[in-house]
């Protein structure tokens, strides 16, 4: 079937990809919205993992604070050219980045960063969990290693679900960027600063928070 300019354009306001990938997309996709953004998907991590041996050593340290300064964000994400350092799209992206940071208290930006101890540590608690609920030990370590997961998935940004859309990852996101912008970009280090942190007080939902504040 001919593929319409209104399908490109409102798959392009879907996907942020360019005009002609995503008259391409639809073309082999024949006209099928969702199976054209999927194609894009898939041509687009293609594209990233080419882009990721890539030097990236422009960029911008994005700040957030939220809640009236009780929590400070400060990341530090580099792309390859001072060009794309300054456009609207890059410093969106380092905003959504430092707001993930102060809603969901990451620990690390990528697993590869946990320190081989606290693996280890990590292990030997949930596999006392695990053998604690009258596990089998035939299968306490397929346990321990699909609860490990829930682990990087809490504590490592990258393998976070986006606040704003929780279908996706910061991986996944940063993989569509990478794509759309035509540049490797890296989530280098980040800093998090909460107003009497270490004191007890009570916990509250930062999540719910920071997105209420970003909509004001």
């Amino acid at each position: 079937m001919a593929v319409t300019a209104a399908q490109v354009k409102e798959l392009r306001e879907k996907t942020g990809a360019g005009m002609l990938d995503c008259k391409k997309a639809l073309d082999e996709a024949n006209g099928d919205m969702t199976k054209a953004s999927e194609i894009l998907r898939e041509k687009g991590l293609a594209a990233a993992a080419n882009k990721a041996g890539r030097i990236a050593t422009e960029g911008a340290v994005g700040s957030y604070i939220h809640g009236g300064g009780r929590i400070g964000v400060l990341v530090e994400i580099n792309c390859e050219t001072d060009f794309v350092a300054k456009t609207d799209g890059f410093q969106a992206l380092v905003k959504d980045i430092a707001m993930q940071i102060s809603a969901t208290n990451p620990r690390y930006v990528r697993r590869e960063e946990v320190p081989s101890d606290d693996i280890e540590k990590e292990r030997e608690i949930l596999r006392a969990q695990a053998l604690n609920e009258g596990k089998p030990e035939k299968i306490v370590e397929k346990m321990v290693e699909g609860r490990l997961s829930k682990f990087y998935e809490e504590f490592c940004l990258m393998e976070q679900a986006f606040i704003k859309d929780p279908d996706k990852t910061i991986a996944q996101l940063l993989n569509e960027k990478i794509s759309t912008i035509g540049e490797n970009i890296t989530i280098r280090r980040f800093a998090r600063f909460e107003l009497g942190e270490g004191l007890e007080k009570k916990q509250d939902n930062f999540v719910e928070e920071v997105m209420a504040q970003a909509k004001m």
